[in-house]
């Protein structure tokens, strides 16, 4: 063999080996994440915190089917029960007939179909603002939205029990972040006041849920409209909780307050009260001009199927038009259980709403009574960190219009007899 014929083969196997002895370390590095994949999966199932999906074999409703067997369910934010709704299904259904299943494109492309256009409307209307533009999630309007009003020039003043889509937009934005605590007024303005005598900062911008999701009570609108006023910072609502449910045409937290003001930008959703899928920003139209241009969960995401946007628009229709009759039935649920809870010593936190929990505190009592509750057919699944804070931990009913005063009495029997 020559020299050449000798050099290219060790070269080759010089090479070979090179490759085998890279697989193995691609091989090791990948058993390694696979490791580390199975060891925080077992951190969570030891400290129960794991959590698994449960498959519902029915439509929701106060009614729902788990392997066969029918459940009470109090786990829906389905408040007027509308999912279901005769009308909202037939808007739907015919708009799949016109339109087809998909949207096809993001809507700055092909994706802007007309249910789009016409739910933006209804819902600009519905909440007394100049325009809106819908998202796919509430967790995409507000990553959208927030990144869009601030930057690392702002300050934003967010409540310390604010959702996580919040908390996410936040970090997005870059702002610089001061919290306040739950609800308290003059925290709020200890805040505000000093960064007032701070000149880097360019915007001041005021975040907060209208019904907290978890805990059922309601943000002091008026006060916190005040301040943002007082101390010229941006106000935003997070209203997902509150269409539908408050105010005497179900308009939301504003409503509800009686607070006239264009100013205040207005995110909400359409899968809780209206029972679709969706959210929405709602405000001037030039800050639903600039997201339009700049929201990037907008910009970037697959526009709505239309038959969601038409149901969406329907059920709409529904709430500022004949849903008053729901909504009395779905307080009249409320106090009912509510009521119930009290006189049975529960501690149901500060709840003002159809979101009653029922504080329990470490995990392993949180998953006691959520699976006795479930033994009973009763499905109101534990509620523990990270969505809530270490003993904390809650067992949320959410109470519908749909439920039954048989219902509710149920739950109350199976509690009385558990304590």
């Amino acid at each position: 063999m020559n020299v050449k014929a000798s050099d290219k083969i060790r070269g080759k196997e010089s090479g070979v080996r090179s490759q085998v002895k890279e697989n193995r370390t691609k091989n090791r590095d990948q058993r390694s994440k696979t490791e580390s994949f199975r060891d925080e999966l077992n951190h969570l199932k030891e400290t129960s915190l794991l959590r698994n999906l449960t498959c519902i074999e029915s439509p929701q409703g106060p009614r729902i089917s788990i392997k066969g067997k029918t459940y009470l369910n109090f786990s829906s934010n389905d408040y007027l029960n509308l999912s279901g709704h005769r009308e909202v299904v037939k808007a739907a259904c015919y708009a799949m007939q016109q339109y087809g299943v998909g949207a096809g494109s993001s809507r700055l492309l092909s994706g802007t179909i007309e249910p789009h256009v016409m739910l933006e409307r209804s819902i600009a209307r519905f909440k007394s603002t100049q325009k809106s533009l819908v998202f796919n999630t509430g967790y995409a309007a507000n990553t959208g939205l927030i990144p869009v009003i601030a930057d690392d020039t702002s300050t934003i003043f967010s409540d310390e029990l604010n959702h996580a889509s919040i908390i996410d937009g936040v970090r997005l934005s870059k702002a610089k972040i001061s919290i306040y605590k739950h609800n308290d007024m003059s925290h709020l303005e200890d805040l505000l006041e000093k960064s007032s005598r701070d000149r880097s900062i360019s915007k001041k911008i005021i975040v907060t849920e209208t019904v907290f999701s978890m805990d059922g009570d309601i943000a002091p609108l008026k006060s916190i409209r005040k301040l943002s006023k007082k101390y010229k910072a941006i106000l935003m609502i997070d209203d997902a909780h509150g269409t539908g449910v408050l105010g005497k045409t179900g308009r939301g937290g504003l409503e509800h307050f009686s607070i006239k003001d264009s100013g205040i930008i207005q995110m909400g959703t359409l899968g809780k009260a209206a029972g679709c899928f969706g959210a929405f920003v709602a405000g001037k139209k030039s800050l639903i001009d600039l997201l339009i241009n700049r929201s990037r969960s907008f910009m970037y995401s697959t526009a709505l199927p239309p038959a969601v946007a038409s149901a969406s628009a329907m059920a709409l229709h529904i709430i500022a038009t004949s849903s008053s009759r729901l909504r009395r039935k779905l307080w009249r649920n409320r106090e009912r259980l509510y009521n119930g809870l009290a006189e049975l010593g529960f501690d149901t936190l500060q709840t003002q709403t159809p979101i009653i929990p029922i504080l329990t505190g470490d995990v392993n009592n949180t998953l006691r009574l959520g699976t006795y509750l479930y033994k009973n057919k009763i499905f109101a699944p534990a509620i523990r960190p990270p969505t809530v804070l270490e003993n904390r931990c809650r067992i949320r009913f959410s109470v519908t219009a749909g439920h039954t005063s048989d219902d509710i009495d149920r739950v109350l029997d199976l509690l009385r007899k558990y304590k």
